[in-house]
């Protein structure tokens, strides 16, 4: 029998432990307020030291596998990743109606909707695998707006990011602590110019550390959701350029917050 090589015995081991690592999911159940929420995290178990926390908030659907693949991606990233519930439990659609209907009643309530934000933070900061001096949000749609709405509430946090973010202006007066990165499709027909104009010159006057980034062309809302155009929404297409570029765009926003 032949001797392996020092280097085919590590080899080995490396793909001993690649095979042993595996992304970890559990359900978190936590309240407010008298609701039951349910979120879902994910991390890696073969990464021992406390790393940095993302939260991850859905589009107006509710929690559904959009948010939680991403989750998952940023747990093989090195990240622990929640991905909250914002509505309660067992709040998702498929239906746009009963979606706008959820999405206007906690975005009716602007200290709610904050509050509910950052109670899944809190489920995030209470993982003992979490380092809860470096921690960050991105959102999605709804869940952009949402990263605004922790930004202007004050959140401590180091940065959030919204794809494709609903963007609702900085109230006047307010003084924003954390970086912020936003991501918006150019054809977008449900955040317009005026709206788009509104937030880039609230957001200048604030003073905060901000980045918007348009992608031209037919880049529309749900950009990063491959089934977005499964809805029946005209306004809602998948773009893969733009989902592709907003993801290591953010991973190198990532590394400059978490440095």
């Amino acid at each position: 029998m032949k001797k392996l090589s020092l280097l085919a015995i590590a080899g080995l081991s490396l793909l001993a432990s690649n095979v042993m690592a595996a992304v970890k999911s559990e359900a978190v159940s936590y309240e407010l307020d008298g609701t039951k929420f349910v979120g879902q995290m994910y991390y890696d178990d073969a990464v021992t030291e406390k790393r940095p926390g993302v939260l991850v908030v859905h589009e107006w659907w509710g929690l559904n596998d959009h948010a939680k693949n991403r989750a998952e991606e940023l747990a093989k990233m090195g990240y622990v990743a929640f991905a909250a519930d914002m509505y309660g439990e067992g709040k998702s659609t498929d239906k746009p109606e009963q979606a706008k209907e959820w999405m206007t009643e906690i975005a009716s309530d602007v200290e709610a909707w904050r509050a509910t934000a950052n109670a899944g933070l809190e489920q995030l900061k209470k993982s003992d695998k979490v380092d809860a001096e470096k921690l960050a949000a991105i959102g999605y749609c709804f869940g952009g707006g949402t990263m605004m709405q922790m930004a202007y509430g004050g959140t401590d946090i180091d940065g959030v990011v919204s794809f494709h973010g609903s963007l609702p202006s900085a109230p006047d007066g307010t003084e924003i602590k954390t970086k912020i990165l936003a991501f918006h499709g150019n054809a977008d027909g449900m955040v317009p110019p005026a709206t788009v104009n509104k937030f880039t010159e609230q957001m200048e006057k604030t003073g905060a550390d901000w980045q918007f980034v348009a992608y031209g062309g037919d880049v529309r809302h749900g950009f990063t959701n491959p089934n977005a155009g499964k809805y029946g929404i005209d306004n809602l297409k998948y773009d893969e350029k733009a989902d592709q570029r907003s993801w290591a765009a953010m991973k190198a926003f990532f590394d400059e917050i978490f440095k």
